[in-house]
């Protein structure tokens, strides 16, 4: 494993190619982008929460420290139903910052419960549409309680994911 990650290896989902190519046998792969705007304000807007947590903190996340994504840095993201919470041990493994080009990708640590990475990315083309990419790798944790309600899990992230994907459209 990367430096403790659950998996290897770390950027697989190279947030900062505008393709996402390669073969990950034993994870479950998404990628999807959508249009969420169009402009330098809506670009603006987009590109600054991106790397400030806002997908996640949109989509009902809880995320910890509460300071912006940072190459290497761990984060504990927690999402709770009444009195359940569920904390997510990640660290920040790539991190793009350009022009016309911003988001991350993190990966999961012991005792997440899931194994893989997750990557937000929001970008724009030449016309000023702003898009987000959401690409994810996927599969049970290596050990723990999580590993048997694996199913279960993904049908939350498909819930998680419809959130994502509208969080940035105002």
């Amino acid at each position: 494993m990367d430096q403790g990650l659950t998996y290897t290896p770390a950027g697989a989902t190279s947030p900062a190619d505008d393709l996402w190519t390669g073969e990950f046998p034993g994870f479950r792969r998404f990628d999807t982008t959508v249009v969420i705007g169009h402009g330098e304000p809506r670009w603006t807007a987009a590109s600054e929460s991106v790397l400030r947590w806002g997908i996640k903190r949109r989509s009902g996340f809880r995320v910890a420290p509460e300071v912006a994504v940072s190459r290497d840095a761990e984060y504990r993201i927690s999402a709770g139903w009444g009195p359940v919470r569920v904390h997510e041990p990640v660290r920040v493994v790539a991190v793009v910052d350009t022009e016309n080009r911003r988001g991350f990708a993190y990966g999961t640590l012991p005792g997440h419960p899931v194994s893989g990475e997750e990557a937000f990315v929001v970008h724009r083309d030449s016309t000023g549409t702003v898009s987000l990419t959401l690409r994810s790798l996927t599969r049970p944790a290596p050990a723990g309680p999580w590993r048997s309600l694996f199913p279960a899990l993904l049908v939350a992230q498909r819930l998680y994911r419809r959130r994502y994907l509208r969080a940035l459209v105002d």
